[in-house]
């Protein structure tokens, strides 16, 4: 389910509010790896924060725990919405983590491809490897297998195994 905006500002408090704006399109993408590693793990905490907020409330209702106040608590619905609105950030922020480590491994993947294409050219060009070395000149050729090819059907395998330990309930039964 998803929470808008005016939900989001109703759950949180002021602090908590300033973080899940940067997490959105616009300010996430403008943000830099390392604000945006700073955010990931001041996120990562106030969604801890909230989840163990969730969780004695829910051992207070059950009777579980002390309560933490006069009163038990009777209900945890708007620390659950916080803990969603908390992890929904964080799943954005992760999303462009692994987003932006994707393009950086794709450059680096393009300019290792260039290189080696440039290396191969060189080596052509010069020199030419012998026909006598350990290269595969013909391709790969398929060794068949040595292990010998089993004859009885997997069905009749489980058939006999399972009628074996029927036989052996019967007799324990006795």
């Amino acid at each position: 389910m998803s929470i808008n905006r005016k939900n989001e500002d109703r759950a949180l408090d002021k602090a908590e509010q300033e973080l899940v704006t940067k997490t959105h399109h616009p300010e996430l993408q403008s943000l830099e790896d390392k604000e945006l590693a700073n955010l990931i793990k001041l996120v990562r905490e106030r969604r801890d924060k909230a989840r163990g907020e969730v969780q004695r409330r829910k051992r207070e209702m059950r009777g579980k725990a002390e309560p933490k106040r006069t009163s038990a608590a009777t209900s945890a619905i708007g620390n659950k919405i916080k803990l969603e609105v908390l992890a929904t950030a964080l799943k954005r922020l992760n999303a462009e983590r692994s987003r932006r480590e994707r393009m950086a491994s794709q450059l680096s993947q393009f300019e290792l491809s260039r290189r080696a294409l440039k290396n191969r050219k060189s080596r052509e060009d010069n020199t030419p490897s012998p026909p006598n070395t350990r290269h595969a000149h013909e391709g790969m050729r398929n060794i068949a297998s040595k292990r010998r090819e089993n004859l009885i059907r997997p069905m009749e395998l489980g058939r006999q195994r399972k009628a074996a330990a029927v036989a052996q309930a019967k007799r324990d039964s006795r």
